[in-house]
């Protein structure tokens, strides 16, 4: 499970003037690095219309609908710190973490985040850290 939080997919001290910024940003990093198609980052934006997600504590976790599913090559995640946060309608999101999940793992890697970010410190530790590795260290402790 550790090898789903990867260092080159963590981008810290970003920033996004709008949700669809942040969730396109969230995507490309998914397109760029070979987790899914780039008609992906569409599908993002439509789950996004459909229902938020925006899971309390400053997190939202964008992923795409149901029907994208054959546009996900391998499982993966994204993960962008941004301190001056963007709203997710009335809600300020720090932390958003871009899900790609192939045959179900992303329900495990969707739990892990939910477990580690459940906690108030956690994420303020993540909204302050300075290294990718304090990142992974977080939702790791998580297990």
């Amino acid at each position: 499970m550790s090898d789903i939080f990867k260092k080159e997919n963590i981008y810290l001290n970003e920033s996004a003037g709008t949700k669809r910024e942040a969730i396109e940003k969230a995507g490309a990093v998914l397109a760029e690095k070979g987790y899914v198609d780039a008609d992906y980052i569409t599908s993002m934006l439509e789950r996004e219309e459909i229902s938020t997600t925006y899971i309390g504590n400053k997190i939202a976790i964008p992923h795409g609908t149901e029907d994208s599913k054959k546009l996900v090559k391998k499982s993966g995640i994204s993960v962008l710190q941004l301190p001056e946060g963007v709203m997710f309608d009335d809600n300020e999101v720090n932390i958003v973490v871009g899900i790609a999940g192939k045959d179900g793992e992303h329900l495990e890697i969707l739990s892990k985040i939910a477990i580690a970010c459940s906690e108030e410190e956690n994420v303020e530790r993540l909204i302050q850290a300075k290294s990718e590795e304090e990142i992974i260290a977080i939702f790791e402790e998580a297990e």
